[in-house]
């Protein structure tokens, strides 16, 4: 059975779930609307949009409860780094979905899909990490954590790998100047969830 190190605060723990959680639905919510052929992909741009100002919610309301608060599960500096590092992820998310629609992307590689895939997946294991920390079980962190690199490193290479092919065969300069871009803010996505698990892993080794 874990020892608790982290003194318990059920809402700290409570709206860093719930960030963690905007990611992860965004992210599907992200690679359905690249999937997608039918007008009704648009209405999805809208939903990650209504996510994304959730989580400014939660994000605000962490931060005024950190204000308020003497005593803090973990170093206040961390707290505050954990909650921007997870409200990223799903900012970044509604950005890619925002372009899509401004840019009327259509016939979508498969490689955005397969990054967005990717992205939802590291979702995942920021929620595992997160709620393995709430109940001090610091080796499922960690096991979460290096799930979130290795995830990365595999985005990594999909990007690589489709933005070469984006220059392939003379393809139309305005449809590589609209997917370069798009394919840029995926990676930077996966930056971001990669720089959260690394907060997590951080608050975990200091805390063991």
């Amino acid at each position: 059975m874990a020892i608790r190190l982290l003194p318990r605060d059920e809402r700290f723990f409570e709206l860093f779930s719930s960030l963690a959680q905007y990611g992860v639905d965004g992210a599907r919510h992200l690679a359905e609307l690249l999937a997608r052929r039918d007008a009704g992909r648009w209405q999805l741009v809208e939903t990650i949009k209504g996510l994304e100002s959730a989580a400014d919610e939660v994000n605000r309301e962490l931060i005024e409860r950190l204000d308020r608060s003497f005593i803090t599960p973990m170093d206040r500096e961390d707290i505050h780094q954990l909650a921007s590092k997870l409200d990223d992820i799903i900012d970044h998310i509604d950005g890619t979905a925002s372009r899509v629609r401004i840019f009327r992307a259509e016939e979508t590689p498969d490689g955005a899909v397969l990054i967005a895939e990717v992205i939802h997946r590291i979702g995942l294991e920021v929620v595992r990490a997160v709620r393995a920390l709430e109940d001090s079980h610091h080796a499922e962190v960690l096991a979460a954590c290096r799930e979130v690199r290795n995830l990365e490193k595999q985005g990594d290479d999909l990007y690589q790998e489709w933005l070469g092919k984006l220059f392939e065969n003379g393809a139309d300069p305005l449809t590589v100047i609209k997917w370069k871009e798009l394919y840029d803010i995926l990676e930077a996505t996966l930056d971001v969830a990669e720089d959260a698990a690394g907060v997590l892993e951080s608050v975990t080794i200091k805390n063991a």
